[in-house]
């Protein structure tokens, strides 16, 4: 009772000054300092602990790794809004149980899709659960690292920005309920998160996903979803990622560079072909509205198709290269039509439309001309020559009654029949038991059953008719037992052609096989005929001044008129013109190597002003062939 008096206060004391004289004892002392001790830490660990809202009132992360780049910052946001808050207890809380993120996370993001925003996502692995309380705005400040185009897809929990490309089967198990939706797309830098298990239809023009896949949009909401990922090396994530079963996945990143890789490789791929069919159907619209024998000869540098003297199958007579022909000039020049673009003959594709296909000449040694710039150029393209090959082994092509080039990899075959008339050479007994020789205008060719199945033929006759025989036409011709005591050569040929035209309308089947018809291939004899010492062993460069040229020959004419009466339907190549320009591309003196004494003593009068040096004229030939094979074969597709 005297302690109690000794310290009781003078007029009864106050609350305060009792409360005073208890914190003097030494028990509280200890208590304030730890509960000071605590606040400080609490402190402390708000402030280093970054908030997924970029909108609340506490300190960033200042040690992050990661470079960011805000949106426009949300105004009307409150910094002291109940997301704000929850958000940074959300953090305590995983921070003290790191396991305890349920699939009900998971379903509370799903409820929290909002509008786009428009920025790209910077994702984090270790993310709040969101609140079923939606942001007003685009309270979350979404970051995007470098994202290259406007239409890209994002990976669950990564921060990685992929490009959007057809995928390999790859399932995400997510634990969610919401229905799959038919595509994921992040379009012009709209940030949009939701966490939904998509089908992404593979397309070749959108180029989208095929598998089912879990796949993040970036929202506006402060928070995102928790991902369930198979704890795989495998996976598709780099990063670690909470699930709800507390299971920890590390997929490799290599994986991710790999797969991204092969994806846009297989995009870019796809691209190229596209863009190589667009380009094609564009040229052949251009070339189907286009007449492709009107036009001149230019100069053009990455011409020939083949390099001179590196085709071993041209006969002598047209190898004016290996023959000493000292210029170039005749070999650099190009068809261009005046209305289009006529596409360089590209071998292998050209090779390509003959797989498994027979492609047939018939006609005179002009067209033998023609056919052996066509193995050229396809022989030119093959990877192993040696699987290129005559049929029967032959290597010289003047002697014999028809000649087959086999394309072993292609299973296709160019073909070469002789029948320099269409019609056939015939003898009959004369006086004194000699032979005549007639043209037999009612019969078509001997060979004519061999070729009617090929798949492509085209045929040309005109320069046997311009010979003496032909041209007086006096006891030549005959029909029947009928031999005409004296016929018009353009009567004859206008039969010869209405025989021609008969058999292909009885025997070709116009949906199997294409029929081409070259026509009248101009000469350029000066002084004379080929015969009589005519000359073009000058000329180095075309003609340039259209006065020069020759009339359209009237043998043309009734050729067009016998065409325009067939049922089959005959493609007309009509050479003429544009080989009358090339007065330069004849082989003229060189047209052997070895001569012949008399050939010596008068080189000039020996010179072949009709036929063409190779490579050269007959090469454009087949560039013209080559682009109508594109509209027609391009017709015949279903």
């Amino acid at each position: 009772m005297a302690d109690i008096t000794k310290y009781a206060p003078i007029n009864g004391g106050t609350l305060i000054s009792q409360l005073k004289a208890h914190l003097r004892t030494r028990r509280t002392l200890p208590l304030a300092s730890v509960f000071l001790f605590l606040f400080i830490a609490f402190t402390i660990f708000l402030a280093f602990t970054p908030s997924s809202n970029s909108s609340s009132p506490w300190f960033t992360n200042i040690f992050s790794l990661s470079t960011t780049t805000t949106s426009k910052p949300s105004s009307s946001s409150s910094i002291f809004s109940d997301d704000s808050y929850r958000s940074h207890f959300s953090s305590i809380y995983n921070y003290l149980f790191p396991n305890s993120s349920s699939s009900s996370s998971s379903s509370q993001s799903h409820k929290n899709s909002s509008p786009t925003g428009n920025a790209g996502s910077q994702n984090t692995s270790f993310l709040p659960p969101n609140l079923n309380k939606q942001s007003p705005v685009d309270g979350n400040q979404i970051t995007n690292e470098a994202t290259p185009h406007k239409d890209e897809v994002l990976k669950p929990n990564n921060a990685k920005v992929l490009p959007q490309t057809p995928s390999v089967n790859q399932t995400v198990n997510n634990n969610t309920t919401s229905p799959p939706t038919p595509s994921s797309e992040l379009s012009k830098g709209s940030a949009d998160v939701k966490n939904q298990t998509q089908n992404m239809q593979f397309n070749d023009n959108t180029e989208f996903f095929k598998a089912n896949q879990s796949t993040i949009e970036v929202t506006g909401s402060p928070g995102t979803a928790n991902n369930t990922v198979n704890s795989s090396p495998n996976s598709a994530s780099g990063e670690k990622n909470v699930s709800g079963k507390g299971q920890v996945g590390i997929a490799e990143k290599g994986m991710v560079k790999n797969l991204t890789s092969s994806l846009m490789k297989k995009q870019n791929n796809s691209m190229n072909v596209a863009a190589r069919e667009q380009g094609i159907d564009d040229l052949i619209k251009s070339l189907m509205n286009c007449d492709l024998f009107d036009g001149n000869w230019v100069k053009d540098d990455s011409y020939p198709l083949y390099n001179p003297g590196s085709c071993s199958l041209i006969d002598e007579q047209f190898n004016c290269f290996l023959n000493g022909r000292p210029d170039n000039g005749y070999h650099k020049l190009k068809w261009k039509p005046k209305g289009c673009t006529l596409p360089r003959l590209d071998g292998s594709h050209m090779l390509e439309l003959l797989r498994g296909k027979r492609l047939v000449f018939v006609g005179d040694s002009l067209n033998r001309n023609m056919w052996e710039s066509m193995i050229c150029i396809l022989r030119n393209s093959v990877k192993d020559q040696n699987k290129v090959y005559e049929e029967f082994g032959r290597h010289h092509f003047r002697t014999e009654a028809s000649y087959s080039f086999v394309f072993e990899d292609y299973k296709c075959t160019v073909e070469f029949f002789v029948a320099p008339f269409l019609v056939q050479e015939w003898e009959v007994a004369g006086k004194n038991g000699t032979t005549k020789e007639t043209l037999r205008l009612d019969l078509i060719s001997r060979s004519a059953d061999k070729y009617k199945n090929a798949d492509i033929i085209v045929f040309n006759t005109g320069h046997w008719w311009t010979h003496e025989k032909t041209s007086t036409g006096k006891d030549y011709y005959q029909e029947g037992s009928h031999i005409y005591k004296d016929l018009n050569v353009l009567e004859a040929f206008r039969k010869a052609l209405t025989t021609w035209g008969r058999w292909i309308d009885a025997n070709i089947n116009p949906m199997k096989s294409l029929v081409f018809f070259r026509g009248y291939s101009a000469s350029h004899f000066s002084g004379g005929q080929w015969n009589s010492g005519g000359q073009c062993d000058n000329e180095t460069e075309p003609i340039k001044n259209e006065t020069y040229l020759t009339p359209y020959p009237q043998k043309m004419t009734v050729l067009e008129k016998v065409l325009r009466g067939m049922k089959t339907q005959v493609t007309y190549l009509n050479v003429t013109r544009m080989t009358d320009y090339r007065k330069d591309g004849h082989p003229s003196i060189y047209r052997k190597q070895h001569l012949s004494d008399e050939e010596r003593r008068s080189p000039l009068s020996f010179q072949d002003c009709s036929h063409w040096c190779l490579p050269g004229v007959p090469d454009a030939w087949n560039e013209i062939l080559y682009a109508e094979l594109l509209v027609k074969l391009n017709q015949k597709r279903p």
